[in-house]
């Protein structure tokens, strides 16, 4: 069993993406690997939309290091590999989009809809598996309204599934509403994020500098911690006992 990362709070705008959550339709605790805004330039001004924070398995730790530790931030952002292993890595991620501004379903799912289906079209891998899972993507979202502060929650399996959840504020419950089972959709909710043309190149970043950080011990895992505290508490037990104290 892989010890859970001590990793910190993050802060997007005024959403709180809490350090650790047990996302909907798992029973496993994922820790925040990153999150950041969605925004659109509009006549010269940034205009923010989304807070978005992106989880992952505790195993998600040992299974990137081989390849990535020693990295710095600067390499992991830049590199899209990096982002395709966290994508389509043997553990499970989640992530939360928390609304800045309003959204209707159909607007947030259409527009996920039209990328997935034009980037799977234009590498030959959009079939009736994927039309089907597309069509239950959509029929999710359409009765959905998304005032300021909602969330829409997706846990991703590395099996394939993908379990879709709403919520009125940051909260997140244990039980999804849909679970769609097609890899590809799962894989692409989260590449449409942190890819190489990610809606969110905050996420991106911050990702990149929490796995840095992670992969090469600046961060150490609670487990690390509490051995420690206990190592010197044991030491202090002893001099205590032996008068050198």
């Amino acid at each position: 069993m892989n010890p859970s990362p001590s990793v910190s709070d993050g802060q997007v705008e005024h959403c709180t993406f809490s350090s650790t959550v047990k996302p909907p339709g798992s029973s496993k605790t994922h820790f925040l690997g990153g999150a950041g805004v969605r925004g659109l330039e509009i006549q010269g001004k940034f205009v923010k939309f989304t807070a978005i924070g992106v989880y992952v398995e505790d195993s998600a730790v040992s299974s990137l290091a081989g390849k990535w530790k020693g990295k710095s931030a600067e390499e992991l952002c830049e590199s899209v590999p990096f982002f395709r292993d966290i994508v389509t890595g043997p553990f499970e991620k989640f992530i939360r989009v928390t609304m800045i501004l309003p959204l209707t379903g159909q607007q947030y799912s259409q527009k996920v809809a039209e990328n997935c289906v034009a980037i799977w079209k234009s590498l030959g891998l959009y079939t009736d598996a994927e039309s089907k899972a597309i069509e239950q993507f959509l029929a999710a979202f359409k009765d959905e309204n998304f005032p300021p502060g909602a969330s829409i929650l997706f846990t991703l399996s590395p099996l394939g599934s993908l379990t879709i959840c709403f919520s009125k504020d940051e909260s997140v419950g244990e039980s999804g509403k849909v679970v769609i089972d097609n890899k590809l959709l799962a894989e692409s909710v989260l590449e449409s994020i942190i890819g190489k043309n990610g809606v969110s190149p905050a996420a991106r970043k911050n990702l990149a500098e929490r796995f840095s950080k992670l992969l090469n011990g600046e961060e150490k895992s609670e487990a690390d911690n509490c051995a420690k505290e206990f190592k010197g508490l044991d030491t202090n037990i002893i001099q205590a006992e032996t008068g050198k104290v």
